[in-house]
Protein backbone atom coordinates (compact mmCIF):
# COMPACT_ATOMS: atom_id res chain seq x y z
CA UNK A 1 0.00 0.00 0.00
CA UNK A 2 2.29 3.05 -1.40
CA UNK A 3 1.18 5.88 1.43
CA UNK A 4 0.68 9.57 -0.25
CA UNK A 5 -0.37 11.97 2.72
CA UNK A 6 -1.66 11.91 6.16
CA UNK A 7 -3.44 13.93 8.81
CA UNK A 8 -6.00 14.42 11.03
CA UNK A 9 -5.77 10.57 11.02
CA UNK A 10 -6.43 9.78 7.66
CA UNK A 11 -4.10 8.27 5.24
CA UNK A 12 -4.32 8.90 1.82
CA UNK A 13 -2.73 6.19 -0.92
CA UNK A 14 -2.90 4.82 -3.73
CA UNK A 15 -5.04 2.27 -5.20
CA UNK A 16 -3.80 -1.22 -5.71
CA UNK A 17 -5.22 -4.64 -6.47
CA UNK A 18 -6.17 -5.07 -3.00
CA UNK A 19 -8.04 -2.10 -2.66
CA UNK A 20 -10.77 -3.36 -5.41
CA UNK A 21 -13.15 -4.25 -2.96
CA UNK A 22 -13.53 -0.65 -1.70
CA UNK A 23 -13.48 1.13 -4.51
CA UNK A 24 -17.84 1.46 -4.18
CA UNK A 25 -17.92 1.74 -0.47
CA UNK A 26 -18.25 5.85 -0.37
CA UNK A 27 -21.48 5.34 -2.78
CA UNK A 28 -23.74 6.61 -0.05
CA UNK A 29 -26.84 8.71 -0.53
CA UNK A 30 -26.12 12.65 -0.55
CA UNK A 31 -28.68 15.39 -0.02
CA UNK A 32 -30.41 17.76 -2.49
CA UNK A 33 -31.62 20.72 -1.21
CA UNK A 34 -31.16 23.59 -4.07
CA UNK A 35 -29.31 24.02 -7.12
CA UNK A 36 -26.40 26.53 -8.72
CA UNK A 37 -27.97 29.14 -11.00
CA UNK A 38 -25.51 29.97 -13.83
CA UNK A 39 -25.11 32.84 -16.08
CA UNK A 40 -23.00 33.68 -18.85
CA UNK A 41 -22.23 37.79 -18.83
CA UNK A 42 -19.88 39.85 -20.54
CA UNK A 43 -17.95 36.36 -21.35
CA UNK A 44 -17.40 35.39 -17.42
CA UNK A 45 -19.50 32.55 -15.82
CA UNK A 46 -21.33 33.74 -12.79
CA UNK A 47 -23.56 31.78 -10.25
CA UNK A 48 -26.60 32.06 -8.17
CA UNK A 49 -28.20 29.48 -5.73
CA UNK A 50 -31.48 28.57 -5.62
CA UNK A 51 -32.54 26.32 -2.83
CA UNK A 52 -35.41 23.71 -2.69
CA UNK A 53 -38.99 23.54 -0.41
CA UNK A 54 -38.19 20.17 0.13
CA UNK A 55 -34.70 17.99 0.84
CA UNK A 56 -34.53 14.99 -1.03
CA UNK A 57 -31.86 12.34 -0.75
CA UNK A 58 -30.21 10.20 -4.02
CA UNK A 59 -27.46 7.47 -4.36
CA UNK A 60 -25.05 7.65 -7.72
CA UNK A 61 -25.35 3.82 -9.13
CA UNK A 62 -22.09 1.88 -8.30
CA UNK A 63 -19.06 1.95 -11.14
CA UNK A 64 -18.38 -0.81 -12.83
CA UNK A 65 -15.16 -0.52 -14.38
CA UNK A 66 -11.94 -2.37 -15.32
CA UNK A 67 -10.04 -1.68 -12.01
CA UNK A 68 -7.09 -2.76 -12.38
CA UNK A 69 -6.53 -0.72 -15.56
CA UNK A 70 -6.10 1.86 -12.86
CA UNK A 71 -2.80 0.25 -11.22
CA UNK A 72 0.62 1.77 -12.04
CA UNK A 73 -1.22 4.00 -15.09
CA UNK A 74 0.12 7.46 -15.98
CA UNK A 75 -2.82 8.02 -17.36
CA UNK A 76 -5.26 7.53 -14.69
CA UNK A 77 -5.26 6.85 -10.82
CA UNK A 78 -7.27 6.14 -8.50
CA UNK A 79 -6.57 7.45 -4.21
CA UNK A 80 -8.39 6.04 -1.54
CA UNK A 81 -8.73 7.73 1.81
CA UNK A 82 -8.23 5.34 4.90
CA UNK A 83 -9.17 6.11 8.71
CA UNK A 84 -7.60 3.16 10.48
CA UNK A 85 -8.76 0.27 8.41
CA UNK A 86 -12.00 1.53 7.00
CA UNK A 87 -11.81 3.11 3.71
CA UNK A 88 -13.40 6.08 3.82
CA UNK A 89 -12.96 8.17 0.75
CA UNK A 90 -11.80 8.46 -2.80
CA UNK A 91 -10.98 10.26 -5.79
CA UNK A 92 -10.86 8.75 -9.33
CA UNK A 93 -8.63 11.08 -11.96
CA UNK A 94 -7.87 10.68 -15.95
CA UNK A 95 -5.48 12.29 -17.64
CA UNK A 96 -7.75 14.29 -20.10
CA UNK A 97 -6.92 15.19 -23.40
CA UNK A 98 -7.09 18.77 -22.86
CA UNK A 99 -4.52 18.19 -20.42
CA UNK A 100 -6.37 18.54 -17.49
CA UNK A 101 -6.73 16.18 -14.88
CA UNK A 102 -10.55 15.27 -15.32
CA UNK A 103 -12.15 14.05 -11.92
CA UNK A 104 -14.17 11.29 -12.80
CA UNK A 105 -15.46 10.68 -9.23
CA UNK A 106 -15.00 12.12 -5.46
CA UNK A 107 -16.97 10.84 -3.11
CA UNK A 108 -16.66 10.55 0.76
CA UNK A 109 -18.94 8.20 2.99
CA UNK A 110 -21.61 10.11 5.18
CA UNK A 111 -20.03 9.51 8.87
CA UNK A 112 -16.75 11.17 7.30
CA UNK A 113 -18.50 14.16 5.34
CA UNK A 114 -17.28 17.60 6.99
CA UNK A 115 -13.87 16.42 8.23
CA UNK A 116 -11.48 17.78 5.52
CA UNK A 117 -11.40 14.31 3.51
CA UNK A 118 -12.98 15.75 0.41
CA UNK A 119 -10.39 18.49 0.73
CA UNK A 120 -7.38 16.58 1.08
CA UNK A 121 -8.49 13.84 -1.90
CA UNK A 122 -8.64 17.53 -3.57
CA UNK A 123 -4.82 17.82 -2.68
CA UNK A 124 -3.63 15.11 -3.77
CA UNK A 125 -5.43 15.37 -6.90
CA UNK A 126 -3.46 18.56 -7.59
CA UNK A 127 -0.45 17.36 -6.39
CA UNK A 128 -0.81 13.91 -9.06
CA UNK A 129 -1.91 16.27 -11.51
CA UNK A 130 1.14 18.87 -11.66
CA UNK A 131 3.35 15.76 -11.29
CA UNK A 132 1.71 15.11 -14.66
CA UNK A 133 2.46 19.18 -16.13
CA UNK A 134 -1.10 19.04 -16.31
CA UNK A 135 -2.58 22.60 -16.33
CA UNK A 136 -5.07 21.86 -14.07
CA UNK A 137 -8.16 20.10 -12.49
CA UNK A 138 -11.74 19.55 -14.16
CA UNK A 139 -14.85 17.75 -13.43
CA UNK A 140 -18.64 17.81 -13.97
CA UNK A 141 -21.60 18.04 -11.42
CA UNK A 142 -24.91 18.40 -11.67
CA UNK A 143 -26.33 21.70 -11.15
CA UNK A 144 -28.72 20.42 -8.31
CA UNK A 145 -25.87 18.99 -6.32
CA UNK A 146 -25.42 22.03 -4.59
CA UNK A 147 -23.39 20.59 -1.89
CA UNK A 148 -21.13 19.48 -4.14
CA UNK A 149 -20.37 22.90 -6.16
CA UNK A 150 -20.66 24.65 -3.19
CA UNK A 151 -17.24 22.77 -1.98
CA UNK A 152 -15.93 23.12 -5.83
CA UNK A 153 -15.96 26.58 -5.05
CA UNK A 154 -14.45 26.63 -1.97
CA UNK A 155 -11.30 24.34 -3.31
CA UNK A 156 -10.76 27.16 -5.66
CA UNK A 157 -12.72 25.45 -8.90
CA UNK A 158 -14.34 28.12 -10.78
CA UNK A 159 -17.49 27.89 -13.22
CA UNK A 160 -16.53 27.07 -17.05
CA UNK A 161 -19.68 26.30 -18.63
CA UNK A 162 -23.08 24.47 -18.56
CA UNK A 163 -24.20 22.33 -21.08
CA UNK A 164 -27.94 21.26 -21.21
CA UNK A 165 -27.95 17.99 -23.27
CA UNK A 166 -25.31 15.92 -21.84
CA UNK A 167 -27.86 14.43 -19.46
CA UNK A 168 -30.64 14.56 -21.81
CA UNK A 169 -31.46 10.91 -21.37
CA UNK A 170 -31.97 11.31 -17.99
CA UNK A 171 -34.88 13.92 -17.05
CA UNK A 172 -34.10 14.23 -13.44
CA UNK A 173 -31.18 16.50 -14.26
CA UNK A 174 -31.20 19.69 -15.41
CA UNK A 175 -27.67 20.86 -16.26
CA UNK A 176 -24.12 19.48 -16.20
CA UNK A 177 -21.80 22.44 -14.51
CA UNK A 178 -17.82 22.14 -16.04
CA UNK A 179 -15.78 23.33 -13.52
CA UNK A 180 -12.02 23.90 -13.30
CA UNK A 181 -9.09 24.59 -11.52
CA UNK A 182 -6.37 26.41 -13.29
CA UNK A 183 -2.50 26.19 -11.96
CA UNK A 184 -1.11 28.64 -14.04
CA UNK A 185 -3.90 31.43 -15.12
CA UNK A 186 -0.96 32.85 -17.87
CA UNK A 187 -2.67 30.27 -20.15
CA UNK A 188 -5.79 32.20 -20.31
CA UNK A 189 -4.07 35.15 -22.01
Amino acid sequence: MEETHQAKGIRIVRFDIEHIPYVNDMNETFPIFGRLVPGFHNGVWTHAEEMFDKTSFICFPEDRLDWESYIGNDEKVIFLAFYGAECVGQIRLVRDWTRYAYIENIAVRGSHRGRGVSAMLMEQAERWAREQELFGLSLEAQDDNLAACRFYLKQGMVLGGADTLKQAANPEIGLTLYFYKIFDSSILE
